[in-house]
């Protein structure tokens, strides 16, 4: 009898200690569901799609470079629309002031003036200009001095410059124009271009009006050089985007992107960022002009 009250003790206490460790594993178990709501909650929120319009005006010398920026920015951003109006430097840079375009694009610095209006400036890229000719013209070069006496009217016949016999036809780009302003400032004969020189709107309409003069004279950014015209070494340098790096070649300028910080949206900035991003540059590159960085 006592051997049986023992046996029962020890069942007893066995039954209880399983039934002690069998409440306490399931009673923690409960505890691992926190750690899923956990992981569930770090998981991070997907970004916003951009939406909006980003407008830039500005320069035609920008213009390729900008559109392109735009297309593949929109490629990336299906929410976005950019638009680009080439109206030239002033006219970008002003709309940039009045709020007419988010951003204006100058292919030139900004003017004393310009630069106490608040705006913020950037470089987008850099790029020179092309002093061109008529592919059948026999000058292969000038000097500095001698484009300049040209473009004031004290040069007058290609044979002055070892040519023909024939009288220079000198092309040169509007009022306003960020590429004319430049090329004056560096050539040195602002306010006294020659009277009698064509006007041509755009760097695309200087073009081809030199295209189809043989004796024409005009200047246009890299990024319209092509087989139509034939780009004139300048000073015994030819206008290369190695050389405008290396500085041997003075005739350059910068790209400028211009806004009021108050007219920035979300999608403008993103562009702004893009365009200098190493794939926006890349795209400046890809298009003729050099990368700000």
């Amino acid at each position: 009898m006592k051997k049986f009250k023992k046996m029962l003790v020890l069942v007893l206490a066995l039954v209880m200690a399983v039934s002690i460790v069998g409440c306490t594993q399931k009673a923690e178990e409960p505890a691992e569901a926190p750690a899923e709501t956990e992981a569930a909650s770090s998981e991070p929120d997907a970004p916003a799609e951009l939406t909006g319009t980003v407008t830039i005006s500005g320069s035609t010398s920008v213009e390729k470079v900008g559109v392109a920026l735009a297309e593949e920015f929109m490629a990336l951003n299906s929410g976005v629309e950019v638009t680009y109006q080439g109206i030239g430097s002033s006219g970008g840079v002003k709309n940039a002031k009045d709020g007419t375009t988010i951003i204006g694009t100058a292919s030139r610095n900004l003017k004393t003036e310009e630069k106490e209006w608040g705006l913020t400036e950037i470089e987008l890229a850099y790029d020179g200009i092309a002093v061109i000719a008529h592919p059948d013209n026999g000058v292969e070069g000038l000097t500095m001095d001698q484009v300049k006496a040209i473009y004031i009217g004290e040069i007058t016949n290609w044979s002055q410059v070892g040519g023909a016999d024939a009288e220079i036809v000198v092309v040169s780009r509007e009022d306003g124009s960020g590429t004319r302003g430049a090329f004056e400032e560096i050539v040195d004969f602002e306010d006294a271009l020659k009277e009698g020189a064509l006007i041509a709107e755009g760097n695309g309409n200087v073009q081809t009006t030199v295209a189809g003069n043989p004796l024409a004279i005009g200047y246009v950014s890299f990024t319209y050089i092509n087989e139509t015209v034939k780009p004139l070494l300048v000073d015994g340098v030819a206008p290369t985007v190695e050389n405008v790096v290396s500085k041997e070649y003075g005739v350059s300028r910068p790209f400028m992107m211009v806004w009021m910080e108050e007219n920035m949206t979300e999608a403008s900035q993103a562009f702004v960022d893009f365009a200098m991003s190493p794939e926006g540059q890349d795209i400046v590159e890809e298009k003729g002009a050099i990368k700000a960085k």
